[in-house]
């Protein structure tokens, strides 16, 4: 039986701008997005029946339909049903490494591992638009999640620009293993709060994002001036979530403490992340937050900044 391994990336926000609410009923953004190689193994094995199945090593993570990895599967299997019915279901494997509910896209990369799999099992040969317009149907992470590396995301998320990469950096990521927090709850309660900043025309918005686009942190990047990153970094989220969430907060000043390049909360949270030149930095940096957080719930991972999302490392026919 055929089967694909792959290894999923996370990513992390180096920018995220609320810039006001869309038709669909989510909210326009301005971000910029990057991978990191802290990631997930996938493992897809045809199985010759006509189900799926989703196994994972955490018990944080569901198995059924509500798993992005087996909707992904699913939606797979319904945009080619004959592809499906010639080839069979899948057994979805996920070996997680991600932390759960982190605001790291850990799910939405799982899924895109599954559209990239699912395309050579199949052997349906989808070109790269074709798999951004079936990620987009399952979640705004999604399509970024796909190529990976640096990219400049609009509109929910899914308008993606890809950046030069700035893989010469190091991050370090903290995070509350019992601590989760709603992304729902985190946009609603910032449009409750800072709705009446919104801008409310197509021409408005256009202008804003344009000025991300050609503001200091994307020039830094296209000029390769990765220390300059970090000064730079932007999240409207923490105006929501710090002020409700101590363990964040606190974690957050803590890393301020130690002379990174630059701290901040990651997405919707709990994670919170440093960015650091180098290893030695990176992991001396996680020495003087553990000294000051001693939660033994608290978890710390190094990793680095990597130009590429999802990758295959083996298969077998």
């Amino acid at each position: 039986m055929r089967s694909y391994s792959l290894i999923a990336p996370a990513k992390i926000n180096l920018y995220l701008e609320i810039l006001g609410d869309r038709p669909d009923g989510y909210h326009e953004l301005v971000m910029i997005l990057q991978s990191i190689e802290l990631a997930d193994r996938i493992d897809l094995r045809a199985t010759g029946t006509d189900t799926i199945l989703v196994h994972c090593d955490s018990p944080q993570v569901p198995t059924n339909q509500t798993n992005l990895a087996y909707r992904a599967a699913e939606l797979m299997a319904k945009q080619f049903p004959s592809v499906f019915a010639k080839f069979g279901g899948v057994e979805i494997t996920i070996e997680k490494q991600i932390p759960v509910a982190a605001g790291l896209a850990g799910g939405s990369t799982d899924a895109a591992a599954v559209l990239i799999g699912l395309d050579m099992m199949w052997q349906l040969g989808l070109t790269q638009p074709e798999l951004q317009d079936l990620a987009a149907q399952l979640g705004s992470d999604v399509p970024f999640c796909l190529a990976g590396g640096t990219a400049l995301a609009t509109g929910r998320g899914e308008q993606l620009t890809a950046l030069p990469g700035l893989d010469s950096l190091y991050v370090v990521l903290a995070k509350d293993q019992n601590l989760m927090i709603s992304t729902p709850w985190a946009y609603q309660t910032y449009r409750a709060q800072f709705g009446h900043t919104y801008v409310r025309d197509v021409e408005s918005l256009e202008a804003r994002a344009y000025r991300v686009h050609s503001g200091p942190m994307v020039q830094a990047i296209y000029n390769k001036q990765a220390v300059q990153v970090g000064p730079l970094l932007h999240n409207d989220l923490e105006k929501v979530v710090l002020p409700t969430t101590p363990q964040v907060l606190q974690l957050r000043e803590a890393f301020a403490s130690t002379g990174t390049l630059g701290t901040m909360m990651s997405g919707s949270g709990p994670t919170v992340f440093a960015l650091a030149e180098s290893e030695a930095q990176a992991q001396e940096i996680r020495q003087k937050v553990r000294a000051v957080i001693t939660d033994p719930d608290v978890e710390f991972w190094v990793t680095r900044f990597t130009n590429r999302g999802i990758q295959v490392v083996s298969s077998v026919s």
